[in-house]
């Protein structure tokens, strides 16, 4: 049974389902019933996303999409292509899809024993978020893309709402709604302005458009519509300074919820939208964007370095991991896009882990205040195994996944072409060693020296096999991630050869991009063919 042109569809079809029917079964106090059940569709939806991997054209033309449906869903005129329900991935899209369908099952687990109450909202709910977060990963039609974009917004704010840790939750989840949809309608209207521009909502289309400068004569009205897709996008990564609502955000939302709740799918959606509708205005802006990238890198290492607050220090941590992609992505060449792009998987993986561990200490001494810790290496040798994993992994120790992402983003910062890149680059280096700082610095004061006051009230415990469970798949993947990064780059690499600034021969009256085959000094030269608009499997 070839499965190629409905597999995105099932994705996005079996946590759906999930949800409904977890809706309608009966909460009853004391079963697992809504977690077995969201656990069982998560695994499902996991291997679903596997075919993925598993049956991806690795030699396809860069620019194809695969797996690829199109079918038409609302005419608006009889002259439009209206909205159409078009799905595909490519080598940007497709390593996202199957990350996220890893993370959900994990999530599923680490949320096992802390949520107790109202379970059945919400698994519900946390299902539903998954249904949004696949379909921004494969929508290829710009209204459908954005119906997801929002549906992401309803279930994480009521997660954080209903389910956040103190009585701040409720501002904390009104900060992120009004942060996140504000931008999110402005961006409606830029979209709406290019549909009455070229009349289509498909993005091929409006790629081609942009590649023959055919979407709009007025360079002005360009350069708003592209401001509105950045600015929606960068809160939601967040781009420093647009960051207020994340320690709030990830101060009260639930370990699984945290999970998701920064860097995906703003960056993708900036590499996949902003990229490819208005790649003239991406360029112009890139120096301001590579100088916030840098900043941030600094500013959430500094603000880390002196939280006391596990999560404080989590929410800081995050918002310089995901500076540093931010960094990679404004570089414009194959080394920066291909080390952003692995580097969104690994600070994905890395800050779920993270989040993880934080909240298995949370679960036996009740604080995230590092004050009240010490000397819990002696009581969990496991957990400071995991623990001092995630770190070095976090920090870019070579062989571990941070480094190759890192090493990447670093070696295209120094090598762009963008003005003053390599200024603000050795202010971003400076962040590998400020990260270091206090990653091994929170090792150091929660699990060495003297017993800390909770660890002297309470006895703690150390992993269940429901955890290692949880954690195992961590470690696995820091490891293959660092050793074997090709493995991922295949298909990544065929959207940064399509996405950067390439080389250029130029000739009388014309010019030819060539781009290297690979990273090594022995790489051979092509000339990259014109890829088509879509290439179906």
């Amino acid at each position: 049974m070839n499965l190629d042109h409905s597999i995105l569809t099932l994705i996005l079809i079996t946590p759906l389902l999930g949800a409904l029917l977890l809706a309608l079964i009966p909460e009853r106090e004391g079963t697992n019933t809504h977690a077995v059940g969201a656990l069982v569709v998560t695994l499902i939806t996991f291997v679903f996303t596997l075919h993925l991997a598993f049956h991806y054209n690795y030699a396809a033309l860069p620019g194809s999409y695969q797996f690829s449906v199109d079918k038409p869903w609302i005419l608006l005129t009889p002259q439009s292509a209206g909205i159409h329900y078009h799905l595909g991935v490519d080598g940007l899209s497709m390593w996202l899809v199957v990350l996220a369908g890893f993370l959900a099952p994990i999530g599923v687990l680490a949320s096992w024993k802390t949520v107790k109450t109202r379970t059945r909202l919400f698994y519900s709910l946390f299902l539903l978020q998954q249904v949004a977060m696949f379909g921004i990963f494969v929508a290829l039609d710009l209204f459908l893309y954005y119906g997801f974009w929002e549906l992401s917004l309803v279930p994480l704010t009521l997660l954080i709402a209903t389910f956040g840790r103190t009585e701040n939750r409720r501002r904390a989840a009104i900060k992120f709604f009004l942060y996140a949809f504000i931008p999110s309608a402005i961006l409606l209207v830029a979209m709406i302005w290019l549909y009455t521009r070229t009349g289509t909502f498909d993005l091929p289309q409006l790629q081609a458009l942009a590649a023959a400068h055919a979407i709009s004569p007025s360079a002005g009205a360009l350069w708003l519509c592209s401001l509105a897709f950045l600015v929606a996008f960068a809160v939601k990564v967040p781009i420093f300074p647009l960051h207020g609502w994340l320690q709030d955000a990830v101060c009260e939302a639930p370990t699984a919820v945290v999970m998701v709740l920064a860097g995906k799918l703003g960056l993708y959606s900036i590499l996949r939208f902003s990229f490819g509708i208005f790649p003239e205005q991406m360029h112009r802006i890139a120096p301001l964007l590579i100088a916030l990238g840098a900043i941030g890198i600094v500013y959430g290492a500094l603000i880390a370095l002196i939280k006391t607050d596990l999560k404080k220090l989590a929410a800081f941590a995050t918002l310089s991991a995901v500076s540093f992609i931010v960094l990679g992505i404004f570089t414009f060449n194959v080394l920066g896009l291909d080390g952003a792009v692995l580097q969104i998987l690994n600070e994905s993986v890395i800050g779920a882990a993270f989040f993880i561990l934080l909240g298995l200490l949370y679960e036996r001494y009740g604080t995230y205040d590092m004050r009240d810790y010490g000397g819990l290496a002696s009581r969990h040798a496991w957990m400071v195994t995991f623990f001092v994993i995630t770190a070095l992994a976090a920090v870019g120790l070579p062989m571990l996944s941070g480094f190759n992402g890192e090493f990447l983003i670093l070696a295209g910062a120094f090598t762009s072409a963008i003005a003053h890149h390599v200024a603000w680059t050795v202010l971003a280096t400076t962040g590998v060693i400020l990260s270091a700082t206090y990653m091994l610095g929170m090792i150091q004061r929660i699990f060495y020296g003297r017993l800390g006051v909770r660890p002297n009230e309470v006895r703690g415990w150390d992993l269940t096999a429901r955890e290692h469970i949880e954690l195992w798949p961590f470690a696995v993947l820091f490891l293959f991630m660092g050793l074997h990064a090709a493995t991922f780059l295949r298909a990544i690499d065929t959207f940064g050869t399509l996405t950067a600034d390439k080389p250029a021969h130029f000739e009388p009256g014309s010019f030819k991009h060539i781009e290297s085959e690979t990273y090594g000094p022995a790489a051979s030269i092509k000339v990259l063919p014109q890829p088509p608009l879509e290439a179906k499997r």
